[in-house]
């Protein structure tokens, strides 16, 4: 039986691009400093971290779709067949903007599919924008 407790507070990011990685980091500590962000390279490493029973749960992910090796579309089909995951919150953070792969990620399981935009104020806006439509969401979910 798993007995993997989720912290509210843990936000995972699967993120392949050190610049990327360094934005998103940048964006949620200024936005949200009560949050852990826990970064992993890319998809290969996500299952291991998810099943280690001694580490907790996160409560949001962010992932990449393009990644070397393991891509981001294979770890959330993945994840989303695993039921033990099914409260885990997956915000698709990419690049494209192909409505083919949009679908493909909602189809999947995906909560939510953003697109990384350039710019870095608007990019932190997004990223705010998420964090605080999911927590409040997971609020409503799970009163206290």
């Amino acid at each position: 039986m798993d007995r993997q407790v989720t912290d509210d507070r843990l936000v995972l990011i699967v993120e392949d691009n050190e610049l990327d990685r360094e934005a998103i980091e940048r964006a949620l500590s200024r936005s949200h400093p009560e949050l852990t962000l826990e970064f992993l390279p890319d998809g290969d490493t996500v299952l291991p971290r998810l099943h280690d029973p001694s580490r907790p749960r996160p409560a949001l992910m962010f992932l990449d779709l393009t990644m070397p090796a393991t891509d981001g579309y294979t770890v959330l089909t993945t994840v989303r067949a695993d039921p033990s995951f099914a409260d885990m919150t997956i915000i698709v953070l990419t690049s494209s903007t192909t409505s083919a792969d949009i679908d493909r990620c909602y189809a999947a399981g995906a909560d939510s599919y953003i697109y990384k935009p350039v710019n870095f104020a608007l990019f932190r806006t997004v990223l705010q924008g998420a964090v605080d439509y999911w927590y409040s969401r997971r609020t409503d979910d799970h009163p206290q």
